[in-house]
């Protein structure tokens, strides 16, 4: 099919509510549109093949990058609530590539180290404007990566950029007649994002024996639920971790499919005509269940306390962003180690410095450190 019969079949098939392709409010810079992709296919394919998305390979998610080999990084996240997005936008009825790209450059904007480094930078960026990786995302794909001499960025569509927006408190705050919500694609991955990483988290934890399963079922409805249904499912299988791996890949179904039944329920009841009509909606139109988000929370909560929190997760975090401070110093005091497209985008030292650090792998911070003879405190 070329572009302008996906674009029919997206009127044809897809929800009312959901964001076509043939609407789109097109790019900063205009360009000739392409005669087989649709705008959010070609969105998907700049995010792939741009640099700050390959770097994601080496960023820490929970697990500093190299303390192991099968731990999730930020790109195996990023695929992971890839695959979540698809699932749930095929079953509702949502544009799937415009899912697929805003899940791809959600976490474009991470610096090295997880949500550590995220504390970090901001603190060290509290008197120049903060720091926040959804902000950074938007820097990423609107300056700081380049696939054109014509311009900054990968002009990307005003939707797939809206959509790395999802986090920001103001999208649900909105006064007047303007939208109070983000179209439901951004909605959906915003809460795939969540969905993966407690499946994954989950997952990882039970591998490297953090995560204690029998005190999990005890102190959590949800996991007991889980547990059980691979019990079920695997009667005569030994109480271990792959029998646990099978109770994580419950949390994902039954996680996925709450979802999927709640928005329907919630779409049939407001019955938006079109997107714009979704996000003046009294409420969020993607969500869980009152009871599955309860239960969601309360495994957050513990995952929180028993995992997050738990020292031999954040030895490791704290030398690594001990080493950041350092670097952040190091670079403030000698600005000619700082590549010079970073020092032309930004309007003071302290900015090119956070751009510089933020697009750092794990590992290369490690070695941008030792040839500036950066140490960390222990």
């Amino acid at each position: 099919m070329d572009r302008l019969e996906k674009e029919a079949l997206e009127r044809e098939r897809l929800h009312p509510a959901a964001m076509k392709s043939a609407d789109s409010r097109g790019r900063t810079w205009d360009e000739r549109p392409d005669p087989w992709r649709t705008r959010y296919e070609r969105d998907r394919d700049r995010i792939l093949h741009c640099s700050a998305f390959r770097r994601l390979m080496y960023k820490t998610q929970v697990f500093v990058n190299h303390v192991g080999d099968n731990q999730r990084t930020r790109l195996t996240h990023s695929l992971e609530v890839l695959q979540v997005s698809r699932s749930l936008a095929s079953a509702i009825g949502l544009n799937e590539p415009l899912c697929e790209a805003i899940a791809l450059a959600h976490d474009l904007g991470h610096p090295p180290y997880g949500h550590a480094g995220e504390k970090l930078l901001d603190r060290r960026m509290r008197d120049f404007g903060g720091f926040s990786h959804n902000r950074q995302s938007l820097r990423v794909v609107d300056v700081l990566e380049r696939r054109s001499p014509d311009y900054r960025g990968l002009n990307l569509t005003h939707e797939v950029k809206e959509g790395l927006r999802k986090h920001e408190p103001a999208d649900d705050r909105r006064g007047g007649d303007g939208p109070r919500f983000p179209l439901l694609e951004a909605q959906l991955v915003d809460l795939a994002d969540s969905t993966a990483y407690h499946y994954h988290d989950v997952d990882d934890g039970l591998r490297e024996g953090i995560l204690d399963p029998a005190a999990m079922a005890a102190e959590l409805p949800l996991w007991r639920r889980c547990l059980e249904a691979a019990r079920s499912r695997h009667p005569d299988s030994r109480e271990n971790y792959l029998l646990w791996r099978r109770a994580a890949n419950e949390l994902l179904g039954l996680a996925i499919e709450d979802i999927r039944a709640e928005t329907e329920r919630r779409l049939a009841a407001a019955a938006p005509a079109d997107a714009e009509a979704a996000r003046r909606a009294d409420r969020r139109l993607i969500g869980h269940s009152e009871e599955f988000a309860a239960e969601v929370a309360a495994l957050h909560a513990w995952l929180y306390e028993h995992m997050y929190f738990r020292e031999e997760v954040n030895w490791h975090i704290r030398r690594a962003t001990d080493l950041l401070d350092h670097l952040f110093d190091a670079l403030l005091a000698r600005p000619e180690a700082i590549p010079p497209r970073f020092r032309e985008t930004a309007d003071h030292l302290e900015r090119a410095v956070c751009d510089y650090l933020q697009g750092m792998t794990d590992r290369y911070v490690e070695k941008v450190a030792r040839d500036l003879g950066v140490l960390p405190s222990y």
